[in-house]
């Protein structure tokens, strides 16, 4: 947000502030990118560019220049897609892979295309669903990664909303979903695991350097593992 990377805090964006982190010294996207590497050697990024989210602007410089230092890691990208071909457009141009944020979608993407490679986002305030109403329940339409984003836990240190993940998975057993807002520590990690998620996202617990390079090495196995035992950094949550 701003040029800079800011914490998140129970999605009330009007009172996000630049991050303080364990891990850098400053909050340019690239500094915390680079504590977050050096933190642990995660292989995917998730980004949230609020600005373009909330439609003032965007970071795509930005996220340019982390694309051509760091090739080897892949982008999960969300910049306010209102549908379908916004996010293709996006994929194309090689800045990573596009996150469709209910939050912003205009209508539920009637095309197969996405149900593939796509990645949608299903963000709730509280126990209110932001985004289209058929998206969520239209479970069959879900692409095969599904992030599960309960904003009022992201930054608020209130553990990870079990129950929701728990619902999901029962309207759609083969998604892979990716648990997002609310991990404290490595024990919240293994209830996740426990659930069958596929991946955590994770920020305010690596800021505050509550988990430490051998826990977070614990999750992050080889794909001949657990599935729920991958993790991915965002610069913040959203």
């Amino acid at each position: 947000m701003g040029g800079q990377v800011v914490r998140a805090r129970a999605g009330r964006r009007d009172e996000y502030r630049a991050l303080e982190s364990v891990l850098c010294r400053s909050s340019r996207p690239e500094a915390v990118l680079d504590g977050l590497l050096g933190c642990y050697p995660f292989q995917r990024l998730y980004v949230a560019d609020l600005d373009a989210i909330l439609q003032r602007g965007d970071h795509r410089a930005t996220l340019e220049r982390l694309c051509r230092s760091h090739p080897e890691l892949e982008l999960w990208v969300d910049a306010g897609f209102a549908d379908l071909p916004a996010a293709q457009n996006w994929q194309a141009s090689g800045l990573g892979r596009a996150v469709l944020g209910s939050e912003s979608l205009a209508a539920v993407p009637e095309s197969d295309a996405w149900r593939g490679d796509g990645i949608v986002s299903l963000d709730f305030r509280g126990d209110q669903f932001v985004g289209p109403a058929g998206l969520l329940q239209m479970a069959a339409a879900w692409p095969a990664r599904v992030i599960v984003m309960t904003l009022a836990r992201v930054g608020a240190g209130l553990g990870p909303d079990m129950a929701r993940l728990a619902q999901l998975q029962a309207m759609r057993p083969d998604c892979r979903l990716y648990a997002a807002g609310g991990v404290r520590h490595a024990a919240d990690l293994a209830a996740l695991a426990d659930t069958g998620a596929a991946g955590v996202l994770l920020a305010s617990a690596l800021h505050d350097g509550a988990l430490s390079r051998a826990e977070l090495a614990a999750f992050h196995a080889p794909a001949s593992a657990s599935p729920a035992a991958r993790v991915s950094a965002p610069g913040q949550g959203r």
